[in-house]
C-alpha cells in the first residue's frame, strides 16, 4: 500500500491534479507576544546600477539588507518576499526608488516600518599630480533607509581612505615626520542628494594629502612634499570635515569618524564629531 506525503499531487475521481495545501508555519500566532523590531534577510549580493556624476551611472555589487518590523501576534516573517520586492525593481538603485523599494516591503509583508541597508564599492578615475596618469581608486558607499508609516529616513555614508602626517612629529624630528594612512566615515542626512563625488571630495580636502593607486617617481614626490606641507592630527581631520560639512547648506546631520593606522604604533588614532 503506497502513503501520499505532502509533496504528493492528488487525484481526484474527475482525474483532475489538487496540490495539497502547504501550511503556512510563520503565519501561526506566536505565544511569547514579543514584537520584533527587525527581521528580513541580510548579506545578499546583488548587482546594482549606481548614479554617477561623471558617467551618469556605474555598475557595481552591493552587499543588501532588507528587513521589516514583525508584530507580536505572529511566529515569523516570510523571507522570500524580500527577494521578490528587490526582483520585482530591478537593478537601478538611487535616492529616487529606494522610497518605492520601501514601500513594496511594507505593503508585501504587511509592516507599519521597513528598513533597507546598500552598501557597495563605489569607483572613481583620478589622475595622479604630476605624470596626469589615470588610474581607478575605490571607496565604500552605503544607504540606509528607513519607512515608518509614509515617513521616510535616508542616511548617506562614505568612506575613504587618506594620508595623515602629524603635526609633532613633524615640530619635534629634526628629519621628517610620521605619515599614515587613515579611514574617513562620514554619515549624513540632507535635504538634497548629495553626489558620493562631491563628499569623497570633501573629505580628501580635509586631509594632509589624497590616495592615488598610481604614482610615478615625480607624482610620490609632489604626494610626500605635499603632506609634510600640510600636517593634521586625527582631531584636526575630523574637524576639518565637520566644518566643510557645516558649511553645505543641505546637510542637516552629520557623523564623521576618523581612524589612523598608525605607523609608529601599536594602536590606532580615532576621532569622531557628530551634529544632532
Amino acid at each position: 500500500m503506497l502513503s501520499i506525503t505532502q509533496s504528493q499531487p492528488v487525484v481526484s475521481s474527475a482525474g483532475r491534479t489538487h496540490k495539497p495545501k502547504l501550511h503556512d508555519k510563520q503565519s501561526e500566532p506566536d505565544h511569547r507576544e514579543l514584537r520584533i523590531d527587525k527581521v528580513g534577510v541580510r548579506g545578499l549580493r546583488f548587482p546594482i546600477l549606481i548614479r554617477d556624476k561623471a558617467h551618469s551611472t556605474q555598475n557595481t555589487v552591493a552587499t543588501i539588507g532588507m528587513y521589516v518590523d514583525l508584530p507580536k501576534e505572529f511566529k515569523g516573517t516570510h523571507m522570500s518576499r524580500f527577494i521578490e520586492v528587490l526582483n520585482a525593481h530591478g537593478n537601478m538603485v538611487h535616492v529616487e526608488n529606494i522610497t518605492d523599494i520601501l514601500y513594496a516591503m511594507q505593503r508585501k509583508l504587511h509592516a507599519d516600518s521597513a528598513h533597507l541597508e546598500i552598501e557597495f564599492p563605489f569607483f572613481l578615475t583620478k589622475k595622479a599630480p604630476v605624470s596626469g596618469q589615470e588610474s581607478v581608486m575605490d571607496y565604500t558607499a552605503r544607504f540606509d533607509a528607513t519607512a515608518t508609516g509614509k515617513e521616510i529616513d535616508f542616511a548617506l555614508t562614505v568612506i575613504a581612505s587618506v594620508t595623515t602626517l602629524c603635526p609633532c612629529s613633524k615640530a619635534i624630528s629634526k628629519f621628517g615626520a610620521h605619515n599614515q594612512r587613515g579611514n574617513v566615515t562620514v554619515k549624513i542626512r540632507s535635504t538634497e542628494a548629495i553626489w558620493i563625488e562631491d563628499l569623497i571630495a570633501l573629505i580628501e580636502a580635509s586631509a594632509s594629502s589624497e590616495l592615488y593607486s598610481l604614482l610615478k617617481r615625480e607624482d610620490e614626490k609632489a604626494v610626500t612634499e605635499r603632506a609634510y606641507e600640510n600636517p593634521v592630527f586625527v582631531e584636526d581631520l575630523v574637524r576639518n570635515v565637520a566644518l566643510k560639512l557645516n558649511a553645505h547648506p543641505s546637510v542637516t546631520w552629520y557623523k564623521v569618524e576618523a581612524e589612523n593606522y598608525e605607523s609608529i604604533h601599536n594602536h590606532n588614532a580615532y576621532a569622531c564629531i557628530e551634529k544632532g
